[in-house]
């Protein structure tokens, strides 16, 4: 009974990880190890890790097949002379491996323990030899013409500047620069400049997480709020069931929502506080949809387990260890550099490309925000193709790593290219097969940049191709174009290819466009309001403040986020909104504003995430309604015209008026327009104040749903 209880145990062990301690240094115990513990009646076969850091630190995972387990981390490490023991963390009765290295330094043998029971245990060194394929070898020519290519693509793409990595068995083969970084001054790219990575910055996200998976200090598949309890969305489910696992998987449930964090000037605690007032479209786990907020959620977790920011565990935990000391998290930071590109844009109208603002997005930036060079992403893609190591420093657990870069969503499209197939999404990376192999990749855009960043585990292969220009298809170009020559593989014009279908799309558009003034504008209408009465701040819980004002005396401004958008007449009461920002230029924005029953102007929507129904934001009653000096002005006794016994005491409570009727309780005045104010607790009433030309209020109206009464100042 006591052998079946332990043989349930290993059955029930699950994948957890925590950090490993090191008691001593014992570098000719690391390496791989294959071997079994006896246990009564079956031989279990195990695969173990082990790795010596610096400072005479070690960590590990074991594999153990039969059990389906795969990365389990290893912890209680002492390594003194011949003496090796560890523990698997995370599973029940302790089990311990306590042994021997041979003098050979071949085969670690001894005692496997756990829940007070001891098996005989022999491990052997592996030799790294698999059966799988050997890779493609490129030949010595494998980039002749290379440069000449993208030379020409650049001009072809009118793309300023790019820079290009590719890294093949641990070696750096190429890190250059083509093109422009700033094109005003005639400065060129060089493998040292920086760039913005957009969203390739998800995958280094993903890895703090892993980490912290690693030092069993987070579980990938616990509910998020195990460790943020005021984590919430508008679905109740998945408010309560949702895993850090989900949140870099983009599973929500939720739409992009990108235009509520674009260019607010929200923190990421601010807008983290905000995701339960947005809408979702799908049901949890349901569905991939691409979401930023959830990996800016990420984020913020993994700075709240570690006890510090993500900025600063990205910091100390990859960018340190890797030497990626070009690399930063704020383009802040980057035009402080010596050597940076500058962001591009291409004008739908004029097609020209020119310089645009570089865009700031701290907030959400685990979701964006890193900005690097090739020279340090071939360290980043170095550490994904060589077993979550580099040069002998173990960063992340092979086990972790492994799932980072396994399919955990499947990606709905597949794309044009009958080459490409397969699509999934892992935890930060997109995976699909490419031309037979199978290849995990991101790429990343923000204002002005465009990334691409691709490894090959089982080629041990990874290019990184960084753009200054957003939008663009040619660093995805370039890296098909070089795996192929490195691959070896019969190549195909990707570059006509995708131009083909690009020119296809442009025109497609075009029409579109034009279709649009034609087919959806009704002519002859007009605004049922005067213009000012459509000024305001206009309100919603996640996107916040919608400003309206006056743009001269005939026109109409509105400005989001700091944005300021001409808002055009279109029909009745919907207006289209122009952006001047060169980002949403594009953006086809319209506003509709909507009337109450009372006839006024009392909310607006727009179309700012396509997936769910137009945002409404409400009107904001005007500020001076809750300036005490000005609510002073308004309170005192007042008495019924018609009904001179029942008056109306209105009193200044805070920043807030309270009414007192006779014979009934007291009523809190909630601010609306002008000089009105609705009662709190009575549906369909409210009192309007009658200031005289010089201000002062000697009357005021009650306004009921069986009529309005006339009150005077009680002299």
């Amino acid at each position: 009974m006591k052998t079946l209880a332990l043989r349930k145990s290993l059955l029930a062990w699950t994948i957890l990880a925590a950090a490993s301690a090191a008691l001593a240094d014992a570098p000719s115990a690391a390496g791989r190890w294959s071997g079994s513990i006896e246990l009564p009646g079956q031989s279990l076969v195990v695969d173990v890790q082990l790795s010596s850091l610096a400072g005479g630190a070690w960590t590990g995972s074991i594999d153990i097949p039969a059990q389906g387990a795969r990365g389990l981390a290893l912890t209680g490490f002492r390594v003194e002379g011949s003496a090796v023991r560890f523990s698997i963390s995370g599973v029940p009765g302790d089990p311990t491996f306590d042994g021997r290295l041979s003098s050979d330094g071949g085969s670690i043998a001894g005692e496997f323990t756990q829940g007070g029971q001891k098996f005989p245990f022999r491990l052997t060194r592996k030799v790294e030899a698999t059966g799988a394929p050997a890779a493609e070898t490129p030949s010595p020519g494998a980039l002749d013409g290379f440069d000449a290519f993208v030379e020409k693509a650049l001009k072809e793409w009118k793309v300023p500047g790019l820079a290009v990595a590719i890294v093949k068995d641990g070696q750096v083969v190429l890190a250059k620069g083509y093109g422009l970084r700033n094109v005003a001054k005639n400065l060129p790219v060089t493998a040292d400049t920086i760039f913005a990575i957009g969203s390739t910055t998800k995958a280094f996200t993903a890895m703090t997480l892993a980490m912290l998976v690693d030092d069993g200090r987070l579980d990938w598949d616990k509910p998020v709020r195990t460790y943020l309890p005021s984590f919430q969305v508008e679905d109740v489910v998945a408010s309560e069931r949702m895993t850090p696992r989900d949140l870099v998987t983009h599973r929500s449930g939720l739409p992009r929502h990108d235009l509520m964090w674009y260019a607010a000037p929200l923190s990421r605690k601010e807008i983290f506080d905000r995701l339960r007032y947005l809408e979702p479209n799908a049901d949890f786990r349901a569905k991939w949809q691409y979401q930023n907020l959830m990996f800016m959620t990420a984020g913020y977790l993994a700075g709240e387990v570690a006890g510090m920011s993500w900025e600063d565990m990205v910091r100390r935990r990859i960018f340190g260890p890797l030497g990626m000391t070009s690399s930063n998290l704020s383009v802040e930071e980057s035009k402080k550099a010596a050597d940076y590109a500058l962001p591009y844009h291409e004008n739908d109208q004029d097609k020209t490309v020119r310089e645009i603002a570089f865009r700031n997005i701290d907030a959400v930036g685990p979701a964006g925000a890193i900005n690097s060079n090739v020279t340090d992403m071939a360290k980043w893609a170095r550490l994904h193709l060589s077993d979550g190591t580099v040069d002998g420093q173990r960063i992340v657990s092979r086990g972790n790593l492994e799932e980072m870069h396994r399919p955990q969503m499947v990606m709905p499209e597949t794309g044009p290219d009958p080459e490409i197939v397969l699509p999934s999404y892992g935890l930060g990376w997109a995976i699909n097969s490419y031309r037979g192999k199978k290849r995990v990749w991101h790429s990343g855009g923000i204002d002005g940049f465009t990334a691409m960043v691709t490894v090959l585990p089982a080629e041990k292969l990874g290019v990184v191709v960084l753009s200054n220009k957003d939008g663009t298809s040619l660093p995805e170009i370039v890296t098909r174009v070089a795996l192929d020559r490195m691959l070896g593989l019969p190549p195909i014009d990707w570059d006509a290819r995708i131009k083909a279908r690009s020119d296809e799309e442009e025109k497609a558009a075009e029409k579109a466009t034009g279709g649009l003034e034609t087919f959806e504008h009704k002519k002859g209408t007009k605004p049922a309001h005067a213009l000012d009465e459509y000024t305001g701040d206009y309100e919603h819980p996640a996107y916040g403040t919608v400003t309206v004002s006056r743009d001269g005396a005939a026109n109409l401004e509105v400005r989001f986020h700091g944005i300021p958008m001409k808002l055009e007449h279109w029909h009745y009461e919907t207006f289209r909104a122009n952006p001047t920002d060169p980002a949403l230029a594009e953006e086809k924005l319209f506003v509709l504003f909507r009337t109450n029953t009372k006839g006024d102007v009392d909310s607006l929507t727009m179309p700012l995430e396509s997936q769910v129904a137009d945002i409404v934001f409400t009107k904001k009653p005007p500020a001076r309604l809750s300036d005490p000096a000005f609510l002073k002005t308004m309170t005192g006794t007042y008495v019924l015209v018609d009904q001179p016994s029942v008056t109306v005491s209105v009193a200044l409570e805070g920043d807030a008026l309270v009414a007192d009727v006779t014979g009934q309780p007291q009523y809190h005045l909630e601010p609306y327009r002008g000089t009105e104010f609705r009662f709190r607790e009575l549906t369909g009433y409210s009192i309007r104040f009658l200031p005289d030309t010089k201000g002062t209020v000697n009357e005021l109206l009650v306004v009921q749903p069986d009529g309005v009464y006339r009150a005077t100042r009680k002299k």
